[in-house]
């Protein structure tokens, strides 16, 4: 008997910075907007991504600086043997931002994902909504 995968769709989803040492209520004014394929359990689906890569952005958002626009990008390598990181310019590596183990969160409200940041450190987020697109 064939398994049946679950149904994706692309859904807009926020991230806001959760509370941390330099934010202790978190900030609601730094985060991303972005839209990636999810799953019925919250998952991004790698399979619907491929169809709609050009769909999945990405914008950032941090106070007191302009926003900055980009793709959500799937890479080969890394800890899950592969990768979704926020690429902001194609033709330069070093302006991508990792997510961490975005291949197994969920994103759903209330969960939290980790993102390493343009400063080189490991920013928490929580998923302050999604929605779909």
């Amino acid at each position: 008997m064939a398994t049946e995968h679950p149904r994706a769709s692309l859904k807009r989803i926020k991230l806001t910075l959760a509370r941390s040492k330099n934010h202790p209520n978190g900030s609601t004014e730094c985060g991303y907007d972005l839209v990636a394929p999810l799953d019925d359990s919250g998952h991004i689906d790698l399979a619907t991504w491929k169809t709609h890569r050009g769909a999945c952005t990405v914008r950032r958002f941090l106070e007191g600086q302009d926003d900055k626009m980009g793709l959500l990008v799937h890479k080969a390598g890394g800890v899950e043997h592969s990768h979704w990181v926020f690429d902001y310019d194609v033709a330069d590596e070093d302006d991508d931002e990792p997510g961490f183990l975005f291949g197994s969160h969920t994103f759903v409200p209330g969960e939290y994902v980790s993102v390493r940041g343009a400063d080189g450190a490991m920013h928490t987020f929580a998923v302050s909504s999604v929605n779909p697109l």
